[in-house]
């Protein structure tokens, strides 16, 4: 993928799709690293999907034969020198999944993070049930979002409104406009 934005989409779908009511997408920046987490409280996964989630020929989907989501950002984070993990657990309680990659900012083959305003306000168009957390930090700023302090202001506004969405992706644009 040519922006980190379209990577964190897709590994969001996954945790969707494992059925969880909350996914985080945390963003840390250091002068030289980018720290991407993704955080879900979905179904989680057993210890042998776990270490096939990196395989291109591995996949839950039904309508294709190859995932290549989860292996193409650990591609990405390898190639900058950087880490991968997958952390997940599966039970009554305790239950979900972490993905974890970390970058070399200064690598040549560091992929751009892109658009990653996009990135939020689609996934909260597309699933507005589900709460998502987003937080960026870079130093001293940071830009978040928190779909579960929306929903107690807005109470039956859906967050799949056009009005919603437009607000959401105007509070993250000035965010990002103001000094980060």
């Amino acid at each position: 993928m040519k922006e980190l934005s379209l990577n964190i989409l897709d590994v969001a779908e996954n945790s969707v799709k494992a059925k969880a009511t909350l996914t985080e997408i945390l963003l840390e920046e250091t002068e030289d690293t980018l720290t991407l987490e993704i955080r879900d409280n979905g179904t989680g996964m057993d210890e042998k999907t776990v270490k096939s989630v990196t395989d291109p020929f591995y996949t839950t989907r039904t309508t294709r034969k190859v995932g290549m989501g989860v292996p193409l950002l650990k591609l990405a984070a390898e190639q900058t020198d950087g880490s991968f993990s997958v952390e997940s657990s599966v039970g009554e309680e305790n239950h979900g999944t972490t993905v974890t990659a970390v970058f070399n900012k200064n690598h040549l083959d560091f992929t751009p993070l892109g658009d990653v305003v996009s990135s939020i306000t689609t996934l909260v168009q597309g699933h507005p049930d589900t709460d998502f957390y987003f937080s960026h930090r870079k130093g001293e700023n940071e830009v978040t979002l928190d779909t579960r302090e929306l929903r107690e202001v807005l109470g039956d506004v859906p967050l799949n409104s056009y009005e919603v969405i437009k607000w959401i992706e105007e509070y993250l644009k000035e965010q990002y406009s103001s000094d980060f």
